[in-house]
């Protein structure tokens, strides 16, 4: 009888892994068309919020649907002509900026020579390719263009979707056995996506903003561009801000040299401590309800299936997942293990201030 037990528990687990790569790699494959379908739920759950405010006001559903829309495209169009009028001016200096970028590291390996060390013997420095770094700030500019490419059907998405939310809930009583858990799930899962949402954005436009206005204060090129990098990047946790900074560090070295350059690094240090050190977390709470080891992976993983908007996020949907798993007394292990302690479903998802 154990034994019958155990292969059928062995059975199970291997259908569960079995099912888990099919749905990764269809998911994967669509991604064309899963990339742009979530973008534009989570901008219809950050954006259900003030719609349900202009109803509350007296509004009717399509006129709090327009302003919001309104709302959106404005947004929209300021960030697209930011980005476009920039990264057209960047790319048309890139071969400038790649060349004064191997002239400062020809010199600062000459200088390293000069007080006796070899880098002969160092094979990083091989692999070291200053063009590439510049050549990749630029693709990533380009990436960021192509999902703007999306936006029409990204926009059309998020009305149909918020047309379509004041029915939502009774679609879902309709369809489960148990439509007040499935409410309350459903519920749990919008609103710790919104407090995140909201307060990571928050955070993050403040960052941006000091960066913007730090770069322009040290006279470096395009700092509303590598201000709108910080904001964007600031979602992605672990390695973002990292990532951000070092666009206009390499400005910085390729305008003045080292020493702006070190001043710029210790900027975005400075800065990024400030915010996400005693402001962020002021705000968040408790934090996340997930190891920094699972963050860090869901970073690596999400990106890897649907790109760098998949890496943008990752923790969201890496949070949805876990609260999913905890749903469910079967699955409930999972979510254990994704979290970051062992004190059950108190931890799952992202804590209100003061919890």
């Amino acid at each position: 009888m154990e034994t019958t037990d155990g292969k059928s528990r062995t059975a199970h687990i291997l259908l569960t892994v079995a099912s888990f790569v099919v749905v990764v790699a269809g998911i994967k494959a669509a991604a064309v068309i899963v990339v742009p379908f979530l973008l534009a739920l989570f901008i219809s759950i950050v954006c259900s919020s003030p719609l349900f405010w202009l109803k509350g006001r007296g509004l009717s559903t399509w006129l709090a649907i327009l302003i919001v829309i309104l709302g959106i495209i404005l947004a929209g169009y300021i960030i697209a002509a930011l980005l476009g009028s920039s990264i057209d001016d960047f790319s048309r200096n890139l071969p400038e900026y790649s060349t004064k970028l191997n002239e400062q590291y020809g010199s600062m390996i000459t200088w390293l020579e000069s007080r006796g060390i070899d880098m002969s013997r160092f094979e990083l420095v091989e692999m070291m390719d200053p063009d590439k770094a510049m050549q990749l700030v630029a693709m990533l500019f380009n990436g960021l263009g192509d999902v703007l490419a999306n936006g029409m059907l990204i926009l059309l998405t998020v009305i149909f979707i918020l047309m379509e939310a004041s029915g939502f809930p009774g679609k879902l009583k309709t369809i489960f056995r148990d439509p007040d858990r499935s409410l309350a799930q459903m519920g749990r899962i919008t609103e710790n996506v919104k407090h995140y949402l909201a307060i990571k954005t928050m955070t993050s436009l403040m960052t941006g903003l000091l960066v913007a206005v730090f770069l322009f204060i040290m006279r470096i090129d395009y700092p509303l561009l590598w201000g709108l990098l910080v904001f964007l990047l600031n979602y992605v946790p672990n390695i973002g801000s990292i990532i951000a900074a070092l666009p206009a560090i390499l400005q910085a070295l390729i305008q003045f040299g080292p020493g702006r350059a070190l001043g710029v690094a210790i900027g975005y240090v400075v800065i990024n401590m400030l915010i996400g050190n005693f402001i962020e977390p002021r705000f968040m709470g408790k934090g996340l309800g997930l190891s920094t080891l699972v963050v860090f992976l869901s970073l690596i993983f999400w990106g890897w299936v649907l790109g760098p908007v998949g890496m943008l996020l990752s923790v969201v949907l890496t949070v949805t997942v876990k609260i999913g798993l905890e749903s469910r007394e079967d699955t409930r292990w999972m979510a254990i293990l994704l979290g970051s302690g062992v004190s059950g479903p108190a931890e799952t998802g992202i804590e209100e201030p003061g919890r």
